[in-house]
């Protein structure tokens, strides 16, 4: 489609194992201004909602936002005892790749140009619980539920997606232990779906990649 518009994406969490896959994917097309928490042409930490605002203000005008950052924990339940979300095991999750993405999310809402679109990054886990990831499987079911919901009140056209891959084939060494019997998938695969997300049509949708 030589006649498809360039678009100027912000990419969260560039530097990332799945962020560096997302912007050689989409760059080969379109303008991406690069985000990190610690690196980036846009310093933008999802936990700090201030953080969210003041980056997306910094970044200018935007026809799309992609997220490819978040933190959860990794705490077998039998460990996790009852507290205040800031002192739960949970707490990093919720905070972070929960609230984070949505806090990210609502304030796109606001600052992308009319038919922008927004994709966010949920995970495997919401469907096929693995020992100690109960906060990953909390958090990434709720991010499918928020996009599922959210997508109906989007204004001036707005789309918002989720991609929610398996584990990496990259990330096998470090977490190939916690998916025993899981079939990893590249990276670059995962990052076609952020393609479909930001160049495509569809709304409320999670594209689950395994």
């Amino acid at each position: 489609m030589s006649d498809a518009p360039r678009l100027r994406i912000l990419v969260i969490g560039a530097s990332g194992e799945l962020g560096r896959a997302v912007v050689a994917e989409l760059g080969a097309r379109h303008d991406i201004v690069a985000a990190g928490s610690k690196s980036g042409a846009v310093r933008i930490d999802i936990a700090d909602p201030a953080s969210i605002v003041a980056g997306l203000e910094a970044a200018g005008a935007l026809d799309a936002v992609v997220c490819a950052a978040g933190s959860v924990n990794y705490p077998p339940l039998g460990t996790i005892a009852p507290a205040p979300l800031a002192q739960s095991a949970y707490g990093l999750g919720l905070i972070n790749k929960l609230m984070g993405q949505v806090n990210l999310a609502l304030a796109a809402r606001d600052w992308l140009r009319d038919g922008g679109s927004i994709t966010l990054i949920a995970g495997v886990l919401a469907d096929a619980p693995i020992v100690a990831g109960s906060s990953a499987s909390m958090v990434n079911g709720a991010l499918e539920s928020f996009v599922m919901a959210a997508a109906i009140e989007m204004p001036r056209g707005i789309r918002i997606n989720a991609v929610s891959p398996t584990v990496f084939a990259e990330s096998m060494g470090a977490y190939g232990p916690f998916f025993r019997g899981f079939d990893p998938v590249p990276v670059a695969r995962a990052a076609r779906a952020f393609s479909r997300s930001v160049e495509g049509r569809q709304t409320g949708q999670v594209y689950k990649v395994v």
